[in-house]
């Protein structure tokens, strides 16, 4: 489903959050799980609220317009989705470090990974979920 309802993404600045998603999730493996509050804050804003209430990719934003570096534009909805991911994934990993459950690893991985795919090729794995998941749950009108 696309969303017309908020203002489209630079392609270039979804790479770039990814990175510093993927930068936070390294962060979580070698210092503490607590880094994995970052992605928690931002995946929630931009996935539920969206981008254009991120402060953080406010700034993005500005940088990419400033240098002219933002790439193409992109529908917000599929990258939405993604955010609500992270922002689960990211409270999944808490939620289980806090308990004491080795576990938290799983959902850290898993994004590290996910993530790194977006920054270095371009491929959002939960953007392409995005059309399955309406193909499936396709919203009431």
């Amino acid at each position: 489903m696309l969303r017309f309802d908020v203002p489209p993404v630079w392609s270039n600045v979804g790479r770039w959050e990814a990175f510093l998603t993927t930068v936070m999730t390294v962060m979580a493996m070698l210092v503490s799980p607590w880094f994995m509050v970052v992605p928690l804050v931002q995946g929630f804003v931009r996935g539920f609220f969206g981008h254009h209430l991120c402060p953080a990719h406010h700034v993005w934003k500005w940088v990419a317009e400033k240098q002219n570096w933002g790439g193409e534009k992109e529908n917000a909805g599929a990258r939405m989705f993604a955010n609500k991911l992270l922002a689960i994934a990211s409270a999944v990993t808490l939620v289980l470090f806090y308990v004491g459950s080795p576990m938290w690893k799983v959902p850290v991985t898993v994004l590290m990974v996910f993530t790194t795919l977006e920054w270095a090729l371009s491929f959002c794995v939960a953007c392409h979920l995005y059309g399955f998941w309406y193909r499936v749950f396709p919203p009431r009108a």
